[in-house]
């Protein structure tokens, strides 16, 4: 197992600017995933740490060794691609065999260790057949052995599930963590699913045009965004700009605007008359018999949307202010009702692109 890998990265195509100093540290044995939505740049780094492509500048660095002058071959990680990327006219076994092969592995040792692999990922009895006669799931697995056989130094996927059908993403998503932790492997995990990455990873990063926007656990990117790119990306549907009028020594923050008056959480204290904004998840909206007033705010139901077991409320208040609840019985379109906004669950943020003043 490696001790740490260490990079700053920065890649340009043309005047088009992909990672601009992308930096970050990674422990020997976490679960990184680089989050994003598409041309964010998170495919690009995890490219350049596999060798194939060339940063514009920056350094890679594995343990104490500089490692991004050295070719693919010669850094000793293992890739699992996108579209699954097997040799269609190879076997099975020929396929996750490829890797040793080219290393020269003696064919005794190659055939122990592809059984061995093959077993690992539950496809032992597969070895004479072709992609060809796999579903997706089951090529996943033969990408997986592939990287996995050469037992390589850092494990790098990216977007390894989204071909796949819910049910096999879910399947092969315990897989993947599984052999993980079994196997005391370093990863490095590319997604646009949130789910996915708060499910796998030890750490999040939060990319957006090529920035790291917040890097933290996935209960730190979950429950405390620091920027509405980030709350947006994880769910908080409803933000409303608020003015403070007092901010507690808890570091609890009361804002009023549009008919709604809502306490709430932040990284830091903003002064009172600060612009701010609150933003809440839908799930964390509740119905209430409460009359209006700090956290419960009252309007007309508007659009119900069942989803199952659940149903999609929208709730315009008297100001005219929409509030997104996810509830778990139905209400009455044109309906009043009165909604609880948990302040445990609302968070502060600054307005986009702009520092606010603290206390």
């Amino acid at each position: 197992m490696i001790d740490r890998l260490r990079f700053r990265l920065s890649k340009h195509f043309g005047a088009k600017n992909v990672l601009d100093g992308f930096a970050l540290e990674v422990r020997g044995g976490e679960f990184i995933t680089f989050l994003g939505p598409s041309g964010c740049g998170k495919s690009t780094a995890l490219n350049l740490l596999a060798g194939l492509l060339t940063p514009s500048d920056g350094e890679i660095w594995l343990d104490d060794q500089r490692i991004d002058g050295l070719p693919p071959e010669r850094r000793g990680f293992g890739m699992v691609f996108q579209n699954y990327a097997l040799f269609p006219h190879l076997s099975v076994f020929d396929n996750v065999a490829f890797g040793l092969d080219v290393r020269g592995i003696p064919r005794p040792a190659v055939a122990d260790r592809v059984q061995q692999m093959l077993a690992l990922v539950k496809l032992d009895g597969f070895e004479a057949r072709y992609p060809g006669q796999l579903s997706g799931g089951q090529q996943q697995r033969v990408a997986i052995a592939r990287a996995l056989v050469i037992e390589p130094r850092l494990l790098l996927l990216d977007e390894p599930l989204s071909n796949l059908d819910a049910k096999l993403r879910l399947e092969m998503r315990a897989e993947i963590k599984r052999l993980h932790a079994g196997l005391g492997l370093t990863s490095i995990y590319v997604t646009h699913d949130q789910g996915e990455a708060l499910s796998l990873s030890d750490r999040i990063v939060v990319m957006r045009e090529g920035r790291a926007m917040q890097v933290g656990t996935p209960a730190d990117i979950h429950d405390r965004p620091e920027n509405l790119f980030v709350a947006d990306f994880v769910g908080y549907r409803n933000v409303f700009t608020l003015t403070v009028t007092k901010s507690g020594v808890d570091g609890v923050v009361i804002g009023e605007g549009a008919g709604l008056t809502l306490c709430g959480r932040g990284a830091v204290r903003p002064a009172p008359g600060t612009k701010v904004l609150a933003a809440v998840r839908p799930e964390d909206v509740r119905l209430t018999d409460d009359p209006p007033g700090l956290d419960v705010a009252r309007g007309t139901v508007k659009l119900v949307e069942y989803q199952g077991r659940e149903y999609d409320v929208e709730v315009e208040l008297e100001s005219g202010l929409v509030v997104k609840a996810r509830l778990p019985r139905a209400v009455i379109v044109g309906s009043a009702v009165s909604l609880l906004l948990d302040s445990d669950r609302v968070v502060i943020l600054p307005p986009e692109g702009e520092p606010y003043s603290s206390t």
